[in-house]
């Protein structure tokens, strides 16, 4: 279904994107202080929409590190339930256009499945490792920051005649920066839709131009599987130049190679073998200090992490490293 500005604006698709919105958010000041007057909120934020006069608001700027330190940019609280309100709508019409095996931010997919994808891609490769395997893992530089709001709304606006919802998509992408036309903030909901959207240019590209089987991306990270390792290398150029050409991005220059399973390939966090994972050195650094210094549930949320992986002994150095600091 191709939506409509009406759609968006609709009463009742305001209230479910504040009930979807404000779940886990009630202690919050800003969420308290917007709900004291919720419907007269609601009611003018759908006046705004309806008449193309809503505006984005600025964007609180804080730093987390998870592990490596990123900006967030968060937006206020009727900005955000904007944002849901579009996400609800748009979300279950452009999933259905991404392929299978893109894994970030998508109902009913996340980092686990691609794990363990990852495993079957490779059993699958190497004909169940009879045959060497080789792996091409890429990384997209800088890649929120690097998104192209011009290349962005083409892509969403293919796919949407409404010119009052094209407009409002438009305020939405280009109510954030990092140059001008480029880049979005990583605290928006929409952030991950649009994301998508823009890489699953990528992902058919590689699937049905370059033919190739064996590929998994999950968000700006995607690895190619074959045989043949000559044919992954012919692959590098091909990307590169469909990515900078189609898209404007640029594959990280430290972070793409090819190697083999059988040498240990590492994908989100854990260093891939033919029969078995393990969790990556330096991830395991930080979940030791994590564990040191946490809470009994911080070290509950590593052990339900380690489950996904060959870690019987690491599972055992976590507990043991929680109650020696924490007794």
């Amino acid at each position: 279904m191709v939506h409509t500005i009406a759609d968006v604006s609709a009463l009742e698709n305001l209230l479910e994107a504040w009930g979807e919105f404000e779940a886990g958010k009630r202690d919050k000041l800003d969420v308290q202080r917007f709900s004291l007057h919720l419907f007269d909120n609601l009611f003018e934020l759908q006046q705004l929409i309806a008449t193309g006069q809503y505006r984005h608001g600025p964007y609180e700027r804080f730093v987390v590190s998870d592990p490596k330190k990123r900006i967030i940019h968060k937006a206020s609280v009727r900005d955000r339930v904007l944002h849901r309100a579009l996400y609800r709508l748009l979300y279950p019409f452009f999933d259905r256009t991404f392929i299978a095996d893109s894994y970030s931010c998508r109902v009913g997919k996340g980092t686990h499945l691609s794990l363990d994808r990852f495993t079957v891609l490779a059993r699958r490769a190497s004909h169940n490792h009879k045959h060497t395997v080789w792996v091409l893992k890429g990384d997209i530089r800088k890649f929120f920051a690097s998104i192209n709001h011009a290349v962005l709304l083409a892509l969403l606006w293919s796919h949407i005649p409404d010119r009052s919802l094209r407009r409002l998509l438009a305020t939405v992408v280009e109510s954030f920066s990092t140059l001008p036309g480029t880049g979005l903030p990583l605290g928006n909901l929409t952030s991950q839709l649009f994301c998508n959207v823009y890489l699953n240019q990528f992902d058919q590209f590689v699937k049905h131009k370059l033919k190739a089987e064996y590929y998994q991306r999950y968000a700006d990270d995607f690895v190619i599987m074959s045989c043949d390792k000559s044919w992954l290398e012919q692959l590098l150029p091909l990307l590169e130049q469909f990515l900078w050409e189609r898209l404007r991005l640029q594959m990280h220059p430290d972070k793409v190679w090819i190697k083999t399973v059988a040498s240990g390939v590492d994908f989100l966090g854990w260093v891939h073998f033919p029969y078995h994972r393990v969790l990556r050195q330096s991830t395991k650094r930080r979940m030791l200090a994590a564990v040191a210094g946490g809470s009994v549930k911080t070290m509950h949320s590593y052990l339900g992490m380690l489950t996904h992986g060959n870690a019987l002994k690491l599972t055992a150095e976590v507990e043991t490293t929680y109650y020696l600091f924490n007794s």
